[in-house]
C-alpha cells in the first residue's frame, strides 16, 4: 500500500490525527528535504529524499517494489502533485490519500476570492507561457510556480501578452509560521521581484493585450504565418466539427500554421495533439504560436504523411488541412482510426473535393460547403469580395466501413 499524506508549511502542526498516525506507523517516509525536515524525531521510518529526477523512483513506488511506503506531498496531493502521478502510474486501489489544504485553497482564503471563480494554473515542470491560455481581461488565477524567480518569470510572460497592469500577489510559506504576502503589479514583479521558493502567485488579469477567448475562431493575426492558415471563420467551424472531448488526442495533418491543433488544445484543457508538417520553417513556426497562445504542449513532428505518420500514438481524431490528394493519405489515416474515432478534411481545390467525395462515398459521413464573403471598399463603396469555398468531409469510423 502506498500512503500519501499531504503536508503544508505549518508542517507537523497542521497535520491532522490520521496524517500523524500514518507517520508514526510508516516504516519508509519518501518527500523532499523541506517536507523531511518537518517531521519530529518520533517518526522513526527510515528517510529518503526524492532524488532529480524523480522518474526512477517514482516508477519504483508505483510498482510496489519497495513494499509499503509513506509519501509526502505539498498541500493537497491529489492537485497537482505526487498524488495524482501515483494514481496514475499504481492505480486508485493502491493509494490511501490523507489530503492537506492545497496552496490554491489557501490563496483563494487569504485573498477572499471564491475558489469555484478561480482558475488554477500549474506552471511547475512546464514553461511559464502556459499562463497565456487564461490571460483574458478580468479572470482571477493562482499559478503554482517553482524557484525564487517564479513570479518574476511569469509576470514577464503576462506583460509580454499586454497585461503589465495585472494586480498580482505573491503569497510565501502559505498556513507557515513564515507566511507573507506581497501586493504588486505584474509590471513592477517583471523587473525582478524575488520571492521565497515555496510561493505561489495571484492575479487578476487586466490591461490593454488582447482578449483572446478559449472559444474557437482566433483572430488571424494570432498566429505568425506565410499565408498557409485556417482562416477564422472556416477554423471555428472546423473545430466544432471535431469536438475536443476530455483526454482525446489530435492528429492535425498538413498543420499550415498550427492554428487547428492550437485551438483544439485551447478548447479542452485534457486534450492532447500532434501537428504534423513537412515544412520546417512551417514547424518553427508552430511551435513559436502554440508557445504564444499558451499550449506549449502541442507535439510537432516534421515530415511528410503518410510516412510521417508511423509510429505516433493512435489518434482519436484526425483533421486533414493539407495533402488530402497525397498517395495513400487518406487510406493510411482511415487506418489509424479505432471504430467510434472521427475524421474531418477539408480542401479548396477539384482535385481535393472529388477525394472527399470518394472518401465519403467508401466510408460514409457528410460533405458541407462552406462559403463566405467579407465585406471590402471597392472605390468609394462596399461590396462582398467572396472567399475560396470549402468543402469539408466529417465522418466518425465504425464496424461497418472498417
Amino acid at each position: 500500500m502506498i500512503t500519501v499524506v499531504g503536508i503544508g508549511a505549518d508542517g507537523w502542526d497542521g497535520l491532522t490525527g490520521p496524517g500523524r498516525d500514518a507517520l508514526r506507523a510508516a516504516s519508509l517516509v519518501i518527500g523532499a528535504p523541506r517536507q523531511l525536515d518537518l517531521l519530529p524525531a518520533d517518526v522513526t521510518a527510515a528517510r529518503r529524499a526524492w532524488p532529480a529526477p524523480m522518474g526512477p523512483l517514482v516508477d519504483e513506488v508505483a510498482s510496489g517494489a519497495l513494499g509499503d511506503v509513506t509519501v509526502l506531498a505539498s498541500g493537497d496531493p491529489m492537485l497537482h502533485g505526487i498524488g495524482a502521478t501515483l494514481a496514475r502510474k499504481a492505480g486508485a486501489d493502491a493509494l490511501r490519500v490523507v489530503a492537506h489544504p492545497s496552496s490554491f485553497a489557501l490563496a483563494c482564503a487569504r485573498l477572499g476570492w471564491p475558489a469555484a471563480e478561480v482558475e488554477l494554473v500549474s506552471l511547475v515542470g512546464r514553461p511559464p507561457e502556459a499562463i497565456a491560455v487564461a490571460l483574458q481581461p478580468g479572470r482571477r488565477i493562482v499559478a503554482l510556480v517553482t524557484g525564487t524567480d517564479g513570479a518574476a518569470t511569469l509576470a514577464r510572460v503576462v506583460c509580454g501578452r499586454g497585461f503589465g497592469a495585472s494586480p498580482l500577489t505573491v503569497l510565501e510559506q502559505l498556513g507557515g509560521p513564515a507566511e507573507r504576502r506581497h501586493d504588486t503589479t505584474a509590471q513592477e514583479a517583471a523587473a525582478g521581484l524575488a520571492a521565497d521558493p515555496l510561493h505561489v502567485v495571484a492575479l487578476t488579469v487586466a490591461g490593454d493585450g488582447p482578449p483572446l477567448p478559449r472559444t474557437p475562431g482566433l483572430p488571424d493575426d494570432a498566429y505568425a504565418h506565410d499565408g498557409q492558415l485556417t482562416k477564422r471563420h472556416v477554423r471555428a467551424l472546423t473545430v466544432a466539427a471535431l469536438g475536443p472531448l476530455p483526454g482525446e488526442r489530435l492528429w492535425d495533418v498538413g498543420a499550415g500554421a498550427g492554428s487547428i491543433a492550437i485551438e483544439w488544445l485551447r478548447a479542452e484543457a485534457t486534450a492532447t495533439a500532434v501537428a504534423i508538417e513537412h515544412d520546417p520553417e512551417r514547424a518553427a513556426r508552430i511551435k513559436d504560436n502554440a508557445l504564444t497562445l499558451g499550449v506549449p504542449r502541442l507535439e510537432i513532428v516534421t515530415g511528410r504523411a503518410p510516412a510521417a505518420l508511423a509510429g505516433l500514438p493512435a489518434p482519436d481524431v484526425i483533421f486533414i488541412g493539407g495533402g488530402i490528394t497525397a498517395d495513400g493519405l487518406l487510406d493510411a489515416c482511415w487506418a489509424a482510426l479505432r471504430p467510434g474515432a472521427r475524421l474531418v478534411a477539408n480542401t479548396v481545390t477539384l482535385e481535393g473535393e472529388h477525394a472527399v467525395a470518394a472518401a465519403r462515398a467508401r466510408w460514409g459521413g457528410t460533405l458541407t460547403r462552406i462559403d463566405l464573403a467579407h465585406a471590402g471598399p471597392v472605390g468609394g463603396l462596399t461590396a462582398w469580395r467572396p472567399q475560396l469555398p470549402v468543402v469539408q468531409w466529417a465522418t466518425i469510423k465504425d464496424t461497418k466501413n472498417p
